[in-house]
């Protein structure tokens, strides 16, 4: 039986995480009362699908993904900007 290093534990539950913090940001998504939680939740999404390409690049050991998370962020936080200034009536 092969023993598991502390890197791959690691992934491992970063993986587990992962995957809690979508369910739990879908169903934030689905149940949210207010549309400023359902924005909230596909932030949440936004953030950790970041995590997830940074999870996968390391995994790959192809680092160059760490870029596509990171323009991937930056179009994540202008468009919550966006639905930020639409909801407040300033568009």
């Amino acid at each position: 039986m092969t023993e598991i290093g502390f890197t791959e534990l690691t992934v491992i539950i970063s993986a587990v995480l992962i995957f809690f913090s979508i369910v739990f940001g879908i169903v934030r998504l689905v149940i949210g009362p207010d549309t400023v939680d359902r924005v909230v939740a596909i932030d949440l999404l936004t953030i950790v699908t970041i995590a997830l390409i940074a999870l996968l690049a390391h995994q790959a050991e192809r680092y160059i993904y760490l870029d596509v998370g990171l323009v991937y962020g930056l179009l994540s936080f202008l468009g919550v900007l966006a639905v930020a200034r639409y909801l407040e009536g300033g568009l």
